[in-house]
Formats: C-alpha cells, sequence, structure tokens
C-alpha cells in the first residue's frame, strides 16, 4: 500500500508526501522547516522515514524551508542542473546541503525509483516526478505551461497523478492582475488552467489513472468548487463516473489530514 499526502499546496507554498512501506519522499519544500515538521507531525509520519527530497524548481514556493529541513535532518536532495544552480545563486541551499542532480535514468531508493520529466515553466530548469513503487505508480505535474508530449508521456499509466488545475481563464481575464502577469501565467511558460487540466484527465483516465488531485490553486484566480466541477465535468462528458472509473480531489492550502491511498 502506498500513499500521497498533500502537505501545503498554492503560491504560499508547496510540498507533498509520497511513502510506501514505512520510507517515503517529499516533494519540494516550499513552507518553513517549522511548518513542515508539524505537518508530517499532524500526518502521523516520521521525519526518520523520509530518504529524499526532490525539487521541481527554483521559486520560493517550492524551496523556502529546504536548506533548514534538509540540513537539519540529513536528508539529500534532488534537483535537476539548472535548479542547482539557482539554488545556490540565490542562497536556498549551502555547504552543508546535500544535493544531487538527478539524471535521465532517475534514482533508485530503498522501495521506489524516482524518475524526472522536463516541465515549461518560467524557472532555470523545471521537472516533474514519476515515482514507480513496484506495481503502484504516481506522477506529480504542476507549474506546467502546457501539457508537452514529455509530461503526457510520464503521466500516462500512473495509478495517482497530482496536477496542476491554477487558474479559471475567465477570472484570471477579469481579475485585478497587472495585464503582463496575466500574459505570463496564460503562456507557454506559465501555469495550466482548469480548462486544459480538465480536457487531459480523460486520456488518463484511458490510460487506467484511478485517482486525480487537482493541485496549485490560485487564491485570486479560482476556487476549490470551480477547479473540481470543471474537470468533473469534463469526465462525466466522457462517460466516466466518480467513484467507479476515478476519484477526484483538490490538495488543500494546508494539510487537513487528508490522503490518497493506491
Amino acid at each position: 500500500m502506498a500513499k500521497v499526502v498533500p502537505l501545503f499546496s498554492g503560491s504560499s507554498g508547496n510540498s507533498y508526501y509520497v511513502g510506501s512501506a514505512g520510507s517515503g519522499i517529499l516533494i519540494d519544500a516550499g513552507r518553513s522547516a517549522k511548518q513542515i515538521t508539524k505537518a508530517l507531525d499532524d500526518n502521523g509520519i516520521d521525519i526518520k522515514t523520509i530518504e529524499a527530497i526532490f525539487v521541481t524548481h527554483e521559486h520560493s514556493d517550492h524551496v523556502k524551508g529546504l536548506r533548514v529541513f534538509a540540513n537539519r535532518h540529513d536528508i539529500p536532495v534532488f534537483m535537476s542542473e539548472g535548479t542547482l544552480n539557482a539554488l545556490t545563486d540565490g542562497g536556498y541551499i549551502d555547504g552543508k546541503t546535500r544535493c544531487h542532480v538527478i539524471q535521465s535514468g532517475g534514482v533508485d531508493l530503498s522501495t521506489m525509483h524516482v524518475d524526472r520529466f522536463p516541465i515549461s515553466h518560467d524557472c532555470a530548469e523545471g521537472i516533474g516526478f514519476r515515482v514507480d513503487m513496484g506495481d503502484r505508480k504516481y506522477a506529480l505535474a504542476t507549474d506546467l505551461g502546457y501539457i508537452s508530449d514529455e509530461v503526457e508521456k510520464s503521466l500516462l499509466g500512473c495509478d495517482v497523478v497530482t496536477i496542476e488545475s491554477n487558474h479559471d481563464v475567465n477570472m484570471l481575464k477579469m481579475g485585478p492582475y497587472p495585464y503582463i502577469l496575466k500574459r505570463r501565467i496564460m503562456s507557454d511558460k506559465g501555469h495550466l488552467s482548469n480548462l486544459t487540466c480538465s480536457e487531459f484527465l480523460p486520456r488518463l483516465v484511458r490510460s487506467g489513472t484511478k485517482r486525480f488531485i487537482l493541485a496549485h490553486l490560485s487564491r485570486e484566480n479560482n476556487m476549490p468548487e470551480i477547479a473540481y466541477r470543471e474537470s468533473l465535468n469534463e469526465l462525466n462528458a466522457n462517460d466516466m463516473e466518480l467513484m467507479c472509473d476515478f476519484t477526484l480531489s483538490v490538495a488543500p492550502v494546508e494539510t487537513d489530514g487528508s490522503s490518497v491511498v493506491f
């Protein structure tokens, strides 16, 4: 049995726990070390079971607590070479942080294999992750400008997928953001809209995905019920039934004790 625990999600910070058989990993550490520690404790997760931290990219909502948390618990950190350079230049890591570049081919841990795939975002070298735990597979893809062939290939066939559903296009267009920021969010190096996310989900169900976690929702340009309803409607329109063909949830801004078991 494996589980995914969304600890934090959104512009205020992102971090996910993925575990199986008493060991696991963190993907991103975008809150303070104190907040991450409390979130793990609230979910009954022993920090000693965390074998590694995997970082998607260098933006602060993904790495805010990385240095302190990783150094305090002596946990190795894996990321792309571009992210490593950006974190070094930005002071988000230091000489004590055990950093490694995750190469093509991935990393083998005690109970899982973690591989990377490229994402399109306005960062140095962003990546998503696919986690193979024997006969169970999980993938996380957030901070996407669009769904590339590489992203699609990596997500197809996974049992559980955490995928970005960042904004409602109309809310974004009519909202208070300056025009240049709106263009950035809607660009190929920005964030995935509810519409683009929802249109991709039936393809994943047909490939075998049974559980979805919608993630990285904008506080200003989205609402959990809007993102959920748009994805549910698209899946229903493709003759796919909730709790029969798939389950659907929205990652909370801060952990509420929920998890996805598979």
